[in-house]
């Protein structure tokens, strides 16, 4: 399934948030969406997800979606939303139990995919008894338990400290290297978007344009090995929007 924006543009009011935007997210791909504080990225992503419409232009669905998926459109959130009632296999299950899937059925879905995300000896543990990343991990595996055609991620790993990013992103390479699965994954961290993506979305600040579209041409799994291959990319970027973040800080600061 791919998703194309087409001259995607919103304002709130008299705040222009978004201009002009065109770009598309083709299957099994992860395109990391960049930019300064306020430019827009967490709206693109409601509006790709649907839960917002553009004032202007349109999100366009083309293909069909996997095989048994429950979700074409399923978010992972920076605060990882579990219920703090049920147990890390109860919140898998609880999407499951959305689409009237229980029984042999849905333990079957779960323990793949709490094998899949390293969770599957914490089955019974209750989310306060869990890391920051061990809570995103369940976040995780019950977004894959539906099945996604595509993972909307609004800054997953925003909130855990360097190390733990570090795994979960080694973590979600894994994932994708066994399945590859279709991601936006929006972040301010500019070492995640050089880690994760095959494209990177680059947004001016408010409203929102793109500035560029960055291809990445090296394989995820080996770029652990190759980041200095990678620094001069990331300093570009950082330069490309050094001047427009600054910017866009003082305009939050005095908004």
């Amino acid at each position: 399934m791919r998703i194309i924006l087409d001259r995607i543009s919103h304002s709130y009011a008299d705040t222009e948030v978004l201009r002009d935007i065109s770009f598309d997210l083709r299957a099994g791909e992860i395109v990391s969406i960049i930019g300064p504080s306020g430019c827009g990225k967490s709206t693109l992503l409601r509006m790709i997800g649907g839960l917002e419409r553009p004032g202007a232009g349109q999100v366009l669905i083309s293909g069909p979606a996997p095989e048994g998926c429950l979700n074409p459109l399923t978010y992972i959130f920076q605060d990882f939303a579990l219920l703090p009632w049920r147990t890390v296999e109860g919140n898998v299950s609880l999407v499951l139990e959305d689409h009237g899937i229980r029984g042999a059925r849905a333990r079957e879905v779960i323990a793949d995919v709490l094998a899949r995300t390293k969770l599957s000896d914490f089955r019974r543990a209750w989310p306060r008894q869990l890391s920051g990343g061990m809570k995103q991990r369940v976040a995780i595996a019950r977004a894959l338990a539906v099945r996604p055609a595509v993972m909307l991620m609004d800054e997953p790993l925003s909130a855990l400290d360097s190390q733990t990013r570090e795994l979960l992103m080694d973590d979600l390479v894994e994932l994708w290297t066994r399945t590859p699965f279709t991601a936006a994954y929006v972040t301010h961290n500019l070492a995640e978007a050089v880690r994760l993506g095959h494209r990177i979305v680059v947004l001016s600040r408010r409203p929102g344009r793109i500035r560029e579209v960055v291809d990445i041409d090296m394989p995820l799994a080996e770029r652990p090995a190759r980041m200095a291959e990678l620094e001069p990319l990331q300093r570009s970027l950082w330069e490309m929007m050094r001047d427009e973040a600054a910017a866009a800080d003082r305009e939050l600061a005095h908004a």
